[in-house]
């Protein structure tokens, strides 16, 4: 079905402000108002609502906002009990982008000679008052799909575009979409999943090399270095090393990263930074570039890190 087929001669002006027979024209109890909702939305009492001889004049106002779809129906008709369900379910799909209207052909004659329903199940859209014929018979559910997506395309392009919205819930707000990560970020990240920590750091530092400022690819090379020097060894085993060589560079500089993985901040820059202050230049570097690493781990604005960079500096000067 292409765009072209969204068009009809229907005629519905006859239903605009109709009374009841018998009435002074009152609204039916429950009949949807088209009120302006919070964040531009149309408050409805739901989305699937049954439409009457007497209510339907307010979907056919609602329409100038939302695009209604009319599900013309009767009790009696097999295939109206096997589209019925799927026009529900793709109406609770699309989120208020769509409203759908049922309506008893048996009940409401006059919505039955309206729309000229000469077979039901027949399925007709509202787009700013004007009734557009889309099929007659149970379709299936990907075809409905197809049709239900020019209809919003058709709405679009004549500014009816607003959501229904059901009264009494808040208007969900879209979640935001997270870009997708720079590829050699994406790489770093699948061989951290795979537990290869050397490919990673790798890629990690290609992404530094290209772009110096790459803070995250900065942080992400401290991190997964961390866990690099940490794979393979045990806590027992660090622990005693440490404490059996306190004068043994490496012992300490691994204590200090099991440490911070523990989540001992403080305790690993203490270690190290005493370290420093009574190391040779020689091993300060190494101890200044593994305290700067794991400053990188715990994140540069972390207070804890303010605090041992200060404390850094007095030692240097």
């Amino acid at each position: 079905m292409n765009s072209a087929a969204l068009r009809g001669a229907v005629d519905l002006s006859s239903l605009v402000n109709r009374p009841a027979p018998g009435t002074a024209a009152p609204a039916e109890p429950g009949a949807p108002v088209a009120a302006q909702g919070e964040g531009g939305g149309v408050n409805v009492p739901a989305l699937v609502l049954d439409g009457t001889d007497v209510n339907f004049a307010q979907f056919l106002e609602i329409s100038q906002q939302v695009p209604v779809i009319v599900d013309l129906w009767a009790e009696w008709c097999g295939p109206c009990k096997q589209l019925s369900p799927v026009l529900e379910k793709l109406t609770a799909e699309y989120g208020g982008r769509l409203l759908l209207v049922k309506v008893d052909v048996d009940a409401n004659p006059q919505l039955a000679q309206a729309f000229q329903a000469q077979s039901i199940p027949a399925v007709v859209a509202l787009i700013g008052g004007r009734p557009l014929q889309l099929f007659t018979g149970a379709i299936p559910e990907q075809q409905v799909r197809a049709i239900f997506e020019q209809v919003l395309q058709a709405a679009e392009q004549t500014g009816v575009s607003s959501v229904a919205v059901v009264a009494g819930e808040p208007v969900e707000e879209a979640e935001p979409v997270e870009p997708p990560l720079p590829p050699l970020h994406a790489e770093a990240y699948d061989a951290i999943e795979a537990g290869d920590y050397p490919r990673a750091m790798a890629a990690y530092s290609k992404a530094i090399a290209q772009n110096p400022l790459d803070k995250m690819a900065v942080a992400g090379l401290a991190q997964v270095s961390l866990l690099h020097r940490l794979n393979g060894k045990t806590i027992e085993e660090i622990r005693s090393a440490g404490a059996a060589r306190p004068n043994d560079l490496d012992a300490q500089l691994d204590v200090a990263d099991l440490d911070l993985s523990g989540g001992h901040v403080e305790d690993a820059f203490d270690r190290l930074l005493t370290l420093f202050e009574a190391a040779g230049p020689e091993d300060r570097t190494i101890i200044r570039t593994r305290l700067l690493d794991l400053f990188e781990v715990v994140g540069v604005t972390d207070p804890r890190v303010g605090q041992a960079r200060a404390r850094l500096t007095n030692l240097l000067y």
